[in-house]
């Protein structure tokens, strides 16, 4: 259930209401739009009473949330919202690409990457530090090591920086390094990490499963946001079928869906979204026509030499290409290319 102040109220009447819902055992999750306060009800359902509060003072309207998720709905919050990690805004006006491999190999690859992709256009880095693999014996990433690497990228490039954090032990030393927490596929719908990482306060990138469909997706940005965190960002990265000439099926549906039903930013992983080297640019510029808000390409200088997914990673020069075909898709739904 959600309170809808009036556009007049002030901030002490704002604050009179929120004392009285957490009187009443709820938790206030406030939302400030342009023309109006909303006030979201988080709680023990038989708690929500919409009489208790409709007589409050300022307050225009109590309305009752049916989406099973409710803070990441566009009833809960009309305008987009907008997450800033490292000075670059996911959910405005502009498309972001996040670039880089899929793992941190040694210093001299994720150096000569970072300073390429900085190079093509890209404004944030990605590169697994924690890599989680279906084989027990495939390269499991460097660990803190490679955590230090990507700190040291930084600094260096500027760039900021989104890793994969896959447990909850490790989200304080991953934190500490990234600017952007990203949780996996894998673990979407790890609820215990989700918590451990919505406390952090630091933007999430949070991938879908291959097999959740659109209201699971929404019910894990649920954890992270009921968890005190509101920069959430999805990423749209595959889902399983039965096609097999690619690694996954890059379902683009889920754009426009995830804008009409939530506030929150998605971005399109068309790496893992297709598994083929070859159909990477064609579908992040479908992507880019969709609506996404950013696109997240891994990009390696030998991909045939990679630890991991080389198979779907870029060169530095079809990066260039990329980077080169995005700016006139953008314009078409309106947007611009992030620089």
């Amino acid at each position: 259930m959600i309170i809808v102040m009036e556009s007049r109220a002030t901030d002490d009447e704002i604050q009179f209401v929120i004392d009285r819902v957490k009187e009443s055992g709820l938790e206030p999750h406030v939302s400030r739009g342009v023309e109006r306060t909303i006030i979201g009800l988080i709680g023990d359902e038989r708690l929500i009473r919409k009489e208790r509060f409709l007589l409050l003072p300022r307050v225009e309207d109590v309305i009752p949330i049916l989406k099973p998720f409710k803070l990441a709905s566009r009833e809960f919050q009309r305008e987009n919202s907008v997450v800033d990690v490292h000075g670059i805004e996911i959910g405005g006006k502009t498309v972001v690409v996040i670039a880089g491999p899929c793992s941190v190999e040694d210093e001299e690859q994720i150096f000569s990457t970072a300073e390429k992709v900085k190079e093509g256009g890209a404004v944030l880095l990605r590169g697994g530090a924690y890599k989680p693999r279906t084989s027990p014996y495939a390269f499991q990433g460097l660990g803190v090591d490679g955590l230090k690497l990507l700190a040291q990228v930084r600094e260096r490039t500027g760039l900021g920086i989104v890793t994969e954090v896959m447990e909850s032990a490790e989200v304080d030393i991953v934190a500490e390094h990234a600017d952007m927490l990203q949780v996996g596929a894998r673990n979407m719908h790890n609820t215990k990490l989700l918590r451990s990482i919505a406390r952090t306060q630091k933007p999430v990138l949070l991938k879908r499963n291959f097999s959740a469909t659109l209201n699971e997706f929404l019910m894990s940005a649920e954890y992270l946001l009921s968890g005190g965190n509101s920069q959430v960002v999805l990423c749209e990265r595959g889902i399983r079928t039965f096609v097999d000439y690619t690694r996954n099926t890059l379902d683009l549906n889920i754009v426009p869906a995830i804008h009409d039903l939530s506030h929150l930013p998605i971005i399109v992983d068309p790496s893992h979204g297709t598994g083929r080297q070859d159909l990477v640019i064609p579908m992040s510029l479908a992507a880019v026509a969709a609506g996404a808000d950013g696109l997240m390409v891994e990009v390696h200088p030998r991909p045939s030499e990679a630890l991991s997914d080389g198979e779907q990673s870029l060169t530095p020069d079809l990066f260039s290409e990329l980077m080169r075909r995005i700016p006139p898709v953008a314009a078409s739904v309106g947007r611009t290319l992030a620089h």
